[in-house]
This record gives structure tokens, sequence and C-alpha cells, in this order.
């Protein structure tokens, strides 16, 4: 299926989770916030959001600094 990602289209599996998606990419979870189709995904809700086709998803991940 295609999804959009940060502005790039791109081809996932079928049953992929918001969760799965970030690991994959290598980014800390608890770290990353994620806007799903304009709507801000809680955390702890990244295991359970199943991505659909045409799913357009921002992810931001904080970094800190001094």
């Amino acid at each position: 299926m295609q999804v959009i990602v940060n502005g790039m289209s791109e081809s996932q599996h079928e049953d992929i989770t918001l969760h799965d998606l970030i690991s994959t990419r290598g980014l800390d979870p608890s770290r990353v916030v994620a806007e799903l189709n304009r709507e801000i995904v809680p955390g702890e809700e990244f295991p359970k959001t199943r991505l659909q086709e045409g799913d357009r998803l921002e992810l931001l991940q904080f970094v800190g600094g001094g």
C-alpha cells in the first residue's frame, strides 16, 4: 500500500502499525510526535494505530541540546 510520510510517497506492507513504521526508521517512539491525516496521535496509541492506503503521516522527533 502507498502512504505519504513527511511529504514523500512510500510503499508499506498492509498490516503495519504506526509504532512499527516509527521503529523501522530507527526512531525512539517516546521522542516522536505523529500527525496522521491532520490529527495528532498520542504516543500510547502508536501500537494500536494501523496505517491505511493513502494515509498522510508527519513525524517529528524531539532533539535535545544545549
